[in-house]
């Protein structure tokens, strides 16, 4: 046959493929730009080029997307007749015509279809744009990295979809392979790990959708449900804290064991005792002042003013510099590397539990309710803007009394004979 009736810059292109039967199917070749991925070495770095004229440079893996779609319709790959070669006329001049539509289609979207397949048509690096988009706090930032990362290991785990783990079209984004991933998480993550990375996840989607860089939400009916009032994390008791407070071990790390231990009675989140200076106590008053960096900003509950005692003001201690009110008071590592500090503590201590920073503020707020402390007051010194966020922990506290009547035994009374 002759030669298909493309041009250089025809998009989509007609192509063909040969069949045994002497006949070639008639395609659509779409062009759906070029993505971008990072070349990493066996050490985790960025690869960067070390000679010719991109020296210096770093270094990337570039996959042009394209995209075919079968016509069904055929034309003979050697005519051997007038009959055949005016038969192959024809087909050509239809197909012809539905790749000339096809592009018009592609034209008149005035969003431009084609222009923001070839920006944004690898979902993978669209993530990424959200990973580091400085528009968004560190915290969010952060949020949209672990989500990420959880998704690129599934993908890698996963051999029906092991092939996108560079380069994931848009259209590739499967409501089964949402399901997946969704699967996914409730075995790798713990606690709250499976919402959080899921609700990430699906807000890149429904961004994606928003700029109609996707059809159809493939998250849509697709839910990680659990229930509000459970306490995922674990809970230190008072005589568990006394136990951590009391233990000491070789290679210990005294400044995060006694900031761990002011967050279990103060209820203090890491990213605010980490902040903390002299200048937010008040010896003469015994009260600190502080805003939840969580929410400030963006909440008017931001804002905490927490009453001391003397224990706490001793695990304070006083500024090294009097001039210096900015002075920290806790001289904390790497919120990462406190974290291995607490883990290796709380084992050597023989607690068996799985203990994060955070479950300091739990048990603050469990142990206080425990106590008989009103649930309003609890609110107010954990910094909540509504009760309704403190009333997870009062289902903590029914869960424990249900377990201590469990304990109790069996009933050895014979209620047959009583009747």
């Amino acid at each position: 046959m002759g030669r298909l009736p493309n041009k250089q810059k025809q998009n989509p292109k007609l192509i063909q493929r040969e069949m045994s039967d002497g006949r070639a199917s008639l395609w659509l070749e779409y062009y759906l730009g070029r993505s971008e991925s990072p070349v990493y070495d066996d050490d985790g770095n960025h690869v960067v080029y070390e000679s010719g004229a991109m020296k210096g440079k770093l270094k990337y893996k570039v996959q042009h997307l394209r995209k075919k779609e079968a016509l069904n319709l055929y034309v003979w790959v050697h005519p051997r007749s007038a009959q055949e070669r005016q038969q192959n006329k024809n087909t050509i001049a239809l197909a012809e015509k539905i790749r000339f539509e096809k592009e018009q289609e592609m034209l008149e979207d005035r969003k431009g279809y084609r222009l923001k397949r070839e920006k944004e048509s690898n979902f993978l690096r669209y993530f990424r744009q959200h990973r580091d988009n400085e528009a968004f706090t560190l915290p969010v930032r952060r949020s949209y990295k672990y989500s990420l990362t959880r998704f690129i290991e599934y993908l890698e785990l996963t051999p029906q979809f092991s092939k996108y783990k560079d380069v994931l079209p848009m259209d590739a984004v499967t409501p089964d392979m949402v399901l997946g991933f969704t699967n996914y998480l409730r075995k790798k993550c713990t606690g709250e790990g499976p919402r959080k990375n899921y609700h990430w996840f699906k807000k890149v989607l429904a961004d994606a959708v928003d700029e109609e860089l996707i059809k159809k939400n493939p998250c849509r009916g697709i839910r990680i449900v659990y229930d509000t009032n459970i306490m995922l994390k674990e809970i230190l008791t008072p005589k568990e804290i006394n136990t951590l407070a009391a233990f000491r071990y070789d290679g210990e790390h005294r400044e995060v064991q006694r900031a761990f231990i002011f967050c279990c009675f103060t209820g203090l989140r890491y990213c605010d005792v980490s902040e903390l200076t002299f200048a937010n106590v008040d010896y003469e008053s015994m009260v600190m002042r502080f805003n939840q960096k969580k929410s400030a900003g963006r909440s008017a509950h931001a804002a905490v003013v927490m009453p001391l005692n003397d224990e706490l003001i001793k695990l304070i201690g006083q500024p090294k510099d009097d001039d210096n009110p900015r002075e920290r008071i806790f001289d904390l590592p790497h919120k990462g590397t406190a974290r291995k500090h607490l883990a290796r503590w709380v084992k050597n201590a023989g607690i068996k539990k799985s203990i994060t920073w955070h479950c300091a503020r739990h048990s603050f707020a469990v142990n206080l309710l425990n106590a008989g402390t009103d649930i309003k007051t609890v609110s107010s010194l954990l910094g909540h803007a509504s009760i309704k966020m403190t009333e997870k922990y009062l289902h903590v506290i029914d869960q424990r009394k249900q377990k201590a009547i469990n304990k109790l035994g069996k009933v050895a009374f014979d209620t047959e004979t009583a009747k």
